[in-house]
């Protein structure tokens, strides 16, 4: 799933008229970068939530054909769900059998270069998500997490920030109804106490992409690295 219903305050006046995922990152959409990604590493069905502008989501992607993928759309009401009630919303086209199978959540404003064909065998077996961490970023010192030996903390010593890519199980989710607004953050707090959330540190290439300064930084080194 690559979430993409967020409404870019930060990013406007870029956003007003177009949708985040959609601003031009070296010649294409943020979020293509994610698609081509996801199909080189063997992806085949994707979800993509939206609300603010959704439609040009949609109108640019597709079926997600050209990218040999088979893209899925959950629509949101105004102002969107939140991160874990956006998922919630779409656990019905994430796992259409319930049975608790994983799968990926990437944001859709970020740019990484996490290798995503590691994700089916990210999550251990006895564990509710695996977190993708990076190095504390100019823009958010205070860190999100701790991480000791691959287990996801709280606390003083928060060295690392969550990059906006996860692998979950449904089961997390459970307690959210469809359509209900939720944050994603009191979830992890709750499995992290109950030692339910692995992670690993990524020391490539992160970008979030949530100002205009930012994006034109990574527009810039992409464009000099082609």
């Amino acid at each position: 799933m690559i979430l993409a219903a967020g409404r870019g305050e930060r990013m406007r006046p870029l956003t007003d008229r177009m949708p985040k995922p959609l601003l031009p990152v070296a010649g294409k959409p943020l979020i293509i970068w994610h698609l081509e990604r996801l199909a080189r590493a063997g992806f085949r069905e994707i979800v993509i939530n939206h609300a603010h502008l959704g439609d040009q989501i949609e109108d640019r992607l597709g079926d997600g054909d050209a990218w040999g993928l088979a893209i899925q759309y959950s629509a949101e009401p105004a102002g969107a769900l939140e991160t874990a009630g956006g998922i919630a919303n779409a656990l019905p086209r994430l796992d259409p059998g319930n049975d608790n199978v994983p799968f990926l959540v990437i944001n859709g404003d970020i740019f990484c270069d996490w290798d995503v064909g590691r994700a089916p065998v990210a999550l251990a077996a006895d564990q509710l998500a695996h977190l993708v961490l990076v190095d504390n970023p100019p823009q958010h010192p205070a860190g999100d997490f701790s991480l000791v030996n691959e287990k996801v903390g709280v606390g003083d010593a928060a060295s690392y920030t969550f990059s906006g890519i996860g692998i979950y199980r449904p089961a997390l989710f459970t307690g959210i109804q469809r359509g209900q607004a939720a944050k994603l953050a009191p979830l992890l707090h709750t499995a992290i106490a109950a030692g339910q959330i692995s992670g690993e540190h990524h020391r490539g290439r992160w970008v979030d992409v949530g100002t205009p300064e930012r994006l034109a930084a990574l527009n810039a080194e992409l464009q000099h690295a082609c």
